[in-house]
Order: structure tokens, then sequence, then C-alpha cells
């Protein structure tokens, strides 16, 4: 028998945190999800099949990745958003979206 694990105390507090955490960052539009979770499938899929194709691809939406977060880091800073509301809306901490935005904007 698997020992019991307790919900409560500092585990409790800290799953609370979390989705609070959640709540709080930005909704992705539902096609988008969707769609990632279709691609992670079909990445999934082919890694199985054919693990150099998925490396390509994986390559491949590395390179869109990059080049749309250097679009929307660019944009939040000419919009004047701080770092403070960035990492509320990815949900992070104001240090990791501080990284986020200087290693997009450096692309």
């Amino acid at each position: 028998m698997a020992p019991r694990r307790h919900l409560t105390g500092p585990l409790a507090d800290w799953n609370a945190h979390l989705s609070l955490v959640r709540d709080r960052a930005v909704p992705l539009p539902e096609p988008l999800v969707a769609l990632l979770v279709e691609i992670t499938e079909q990445l999934t899929a082919t890694a199985a099949d054919t693990p150099l194709a998925a490396l390509r691809a994986v390559g491949m939406l590395e390179r869109i990745a990059a080049r749309v977060g250097q679009e929307a880091a660019g944009a939040l800073a000419e919009d004047g958003v701080s770092a403070e509301a960035v990492a509320t809306g990815l949900g992070t901490t104001r240090s990791k979206a501080m990284v986020l935005l200087l290693a997009a904007q450096d692309r």
C-alpha cells in the first residue's frame, strides 16, 4: 500500500499559490490551445515513427517561436508594458519575464 500524501500544510499552500498564478495568467485563445495540442500529438507520433523528421519539425518550431517571441517582446516594449505585468500575464516571476523579454529582443 502506497503511503498517503497529505494535501495540507506547505504542499497545500504551494498548490494554492500555483492555482492563483495560473488564474492570473493571460488565457490562450481556444483555437491556439487546440492547435498546440494537435502539434504535440503529431510531434509525439512522428518522434515514435520517424525521429529525424520530428527533430526537423522541432527546429522549425524553435525558429518560428524565436521570431514571433521577438515580435511580441518588441510590441510589449513599444507599449511600455512593465516587467511585472508581463510576469503576471505569463504566470512567472519578474526575473524570468525580464530574461524572456531581453532574450527575445536580442534575436
